[in-house]
């Protein structure tokens, strides 16, 4: 048996359950400035501190909600594998893309953020390519709230 085959015997059993939780990361204004500049997103409710605090419903400035999702590899790279095995013999892990994304809430400057994620399915795509769609929770310290809800589309490669 190959490894894709392995891991999709290992990783069926992990479909529905959680996979873990993260550590925290802050998002401070320095992050969302590097974040406006690389996007050309200069809107003033992430920008201009001042401005925000005058007319932004929230009084501080927030995050861009694609910044938030941006950062989904980062701390999905923070939760450690359930089944660490599932991923030997790995050439590459490749973002295919999402199917739906949600942004309930906005994520103010100085917050921490972590991310949830469970497996919601797995699927073969070639002799050596396995297809997880994840469902990945960004929570934000303190809030009722998460600040994106995803589902991720990830391919991974194996050796064999």
């Amino acid at each position: 048996m190959g490894h894709a085959a392995a891991a999709l015997a290992k990783l069926q059993k992990l479909v529905g359950s959680e996979e873990g939780v993260g550590e925290w990361l802050a998002v401070d204004q320095a992050r969302i400035d590097l974040f406006a500049d690389a996007t050309l997103d200069h809107q003033f409710i992430h920008v201009d501190p001042e401005k925000a605090a005058k007319l932004s419903p929230y009084k501080v400035t927030i995050a861009h909600g694609f910044l938030t999702l941006s950062l989904i590899p980062h701390l999905g790279g923070k939760i450690p594998p359930k089944d660490p095995t599932a991923y030997q013999g790995i050439v590459m892990g490749v973002n295919y893309g999402l199917e739906k994304v949600r942004f309930p809430a906005p994520v103010k400057v100085g917050s921490r953020v972590r991310a949830r994620r469970s497996l919601a399915s797995v699927e073969q795509k070639a002799p050596n390519t396995l297809q997880l769609m994840q469902v990945v929770t960004i929570e934000i310290e303190g809030e009722s709230k998460p600040a994106c809800v995803a589902e991720t589309l990830t391919r991974l490669v194996y050796s064999d």
